[in-house]
């Protein structure tokens, strides 16, 4: 069973749809106990990282987190469920994140000819042998939508990168703990492909 962190945050729906459609049982859930006794265990997430930490706070999920990453569950940050891994983030800088990665997130710096935030499809590049990525090529286009990125301080965690006003982090890699900064559920084919490779991991 694949669990998936309800915290309020949007777009949990067509990661639920997703595993459903790779054969997986998934269940949305808050409950501790679910979380910790299933299989896999995604944290997804849209939208400000300030609203979305207060939120995993509230109903308890920050310390379930660190439970399943001290279990050595596997677990898939995405989106805004990645920023919150890191230390902390521009976008709401009073707000410390769950500091379980090393590192902060940053606003895309300007640059003409590009708006922020990133919406669309983007290259990926695959580096330093993620699991994630197990028979994807590079220059895969993915599906991002967002304003800030991951500035991860172990490069030796950065599993691929991508390029939008500057090369960023994309995602990365701790053991079973993953995370990216892309929507798989929204990446057609290939993004299937990364679910399942994450459905494949082992605690």
């Amino acid at each position: 069973m694949v669990a998936i962190i309800d915290y309020d945050a949007g777009n949990i729906k067509s990661v639920e749809k997703a595993i459903e459609k790779l054969g997986r049982e998934a269940v949305i859930t808050r409950d501790p106990d679910a979380i910790v006794s299933a299989d896999h265990v995604v944290l997804p997430g849209v939208g400000n990282f300030g609203d979305a930490m207060q939120n995993l706070t509230r109903y308890g999920m920050d310390a379930v987190i660190r439970d399943l990453v001290r279990f050595r569950k596997p677990l898939l940050g995405i989106c805004v469920g990645m920023q919150l891994l890191f230390e902390g983030s521009e976008e709401s800088p009073d707000v410390p994140g769950l500091g379980i990665l090393k590192g902060r997130c940053r606003r895309f710096p300007e640059k003409e000819g590009f708006k922020i935030p990133q919406i669309g499809w983007n290259a990926l590049h695959p580096l330093n042998g993620g699991d994630l990525f197990f028979g994807i090529p590079g220059g895969t286009y993915v599906y991002f939508v967002h304003s800030y990125y991951c500035e991860a301080d172990q490069p030796e965690e950065v599993r691929a990168v991508a390029e939008y006003t500057k090369i960023f982090h994309a995602s990365v890699q701790r053991g079973p703990l993953v995370a990216t900064q892309f929507h798989p559920e929204k990446s057609g084919d290939a993004g299937l492909r990364i679910l399942k490779n994450f459905l494949e991991m082992e605690s």
